[in-house]
């Protein structure tokens, strides 16, 4: 007697689609089954299939060509495959009421976070990267039998509680907070595509006191020493840009993409949308008053440029970093200074010069005073740093 053969279909299916870049994106089609009837004109039945498509945000090189663009495919389509799995797997538990058994995943979760870098494209990139790279070092030291793959249902609340630990011993204050929410970032997209089933980050949390200003800033004389200090070869665009910062504490994220349709000549007005709350927030607006020197260092737009045309043509923000240390060097300033110790050195500053703290909090695009209040505490750890200074004298 032959052996009956049932072949069953996958459902969903992993299916590609070519991008006008050439790409090959993946992506799942479920098929949720089917509506039949009959048409009352015909006498016809009729029937319509009811699919839905879900965006993996994972892609293919088209004609991968050298040894690494045809491994990082196989890794993708692999991965893929997972997820699929997964997938169907949670759509037989809808449908049934129970999850059927699956054999153990394969998956390892660094390939897997490899793979999510690799299809990220927002501005955070580099952040999500020192995650990555920060999480290698933790487990090469903490956990080295898992240093090349761990699998996600390997990840625990204990080894969570660990990493942050690390995390704030390599990392100070915001530096630590801000690659523990890429990992988890990460975690929560594993999660959405039922890659790992219970989230090892769950009450985990990297605690930082926001009230301490931790960057270095530059004193009104700094500032000054810096401006007066130019030198050949010095890149003027880099130069502007960070002054601008200086006199009104804009973040470099933002200066890159000023154009000259942000400033209101008549009104002598800055107005831009600041990009880290561009879209989540009503107060992302700011508006920044410009006088004499600030409407000097915009300039306005040459012949060839447009109000569409950046004001500064900045290189990459490494460059603008490596442009910056070598200023600070050249004014004799020792101080670790970065473009948002431009921020911090303008709020501290002008509230030194009797600025209140709205106004403050308003200047910097702050909705509330929770994130200003830090520069009140510097102000006054400046002020006793300054009465401290004095020779001690006994009476």
């Amino acid at each position: 007697m032959a052996k009956l053969t049932v072949k069953t279909k996958e459902n969903p299916k992993l299916q590609q689609s070519t991008l006008s870049d050439g790409r090959i994106s993946l992506y799942l089609e479920y098929y949720l089954g089917r509506t039949q009837w009959i048409d009352k004109e015909t006498g016809k039945i009729k029937i319509k299939h009811d699919r839905k498509k879900e965006t993996l945000n994972m892609y293919l090189t088209t004609g991968a060509r050298t040894q690494a663009e045809k491994q990082k495919n196989n890794e993708t389509l692999e991965l893929a495959k997972e997820i699929r799995t997964e997938s169907e797997q949670q759509l037989k538990a809808s449908k049934t009421g129970k999850r059927l058994k699956t054999s153990i995943r394969k998956t390892n979760f660094l390939d897997y976070f490899q793979a999510y870098i690799d299809n990220y494209t927002k501005k955070d990139i580099r952040v999500l990267i020192s995650a990555l790279n920060r999480f290698k070092d933790f487990l090469a030291l903490e956990y080295p039998v898992f240093r090349t793959s761990i699998k996600p249902e390997q990840l625990s609340k204990d080894m969570m509680l660990s990493f942050v630990e690390y995390l704030q011993s390599k990392s100070t204050g915001e530096g630590a907070r801000g690659v523990y929410q890429r990992f988890k970032k990460v975690i929560a997209y594993a999660i959405e595509h039922d890659v790992i089933m219970k989230d090892p980050c769950k009450d985990v949390k990297c605690k930082v006191d926001e009230q301490i200003l931790r960057k270095d800033i530059l004193s009104v004389e700094e500032m000054q020493q810096l401006i007066a200090t130019t030198y050949p070869g010095q890149n003027p665009n880099v130069r502007r840009a960070f002054i601008l910062c200086l006199y009104t504490g804009i973040r470099f994220c933002d200066v890159v993409e000023l154009k000259y349709r942000n400033v209101d000549y008549s009104n002598r007005l800055l107005k831009f949308e600041q990009s880290k709350t561009k879209g989540s927030s009503a107060g992302s607006g700011v508006t920044i008053p410009l006088n004499d020197s600030l409407l000097s260092l915009i300039g306005s737009p040459s012949d060839e440029e447009t109000k569409e045309s950046k004001i500064f043509n900045l290189p990459s923000i490494n460059a603008c970093l490596k442009a910056l240390r070598h200023w600070t060097q050249r004014a004799g300033i020792e101080k670790h200074i970065t473009w948002h110790c431009a921020r911090h050195s303008f709020a501290v500053n002008i509230l030194n010069n009797g600025a209140n703290i709205k106004t403050v909090a308003s200047l910097l695009g702050h909705s509330g005073l929770k994130h200003t209040e830090k520069y009140t505490r510097a102000v006054d750890s400046l002020k006793e740093a300054a009465i401290n200074s004095l020779p001690v004298f006994n009476l």
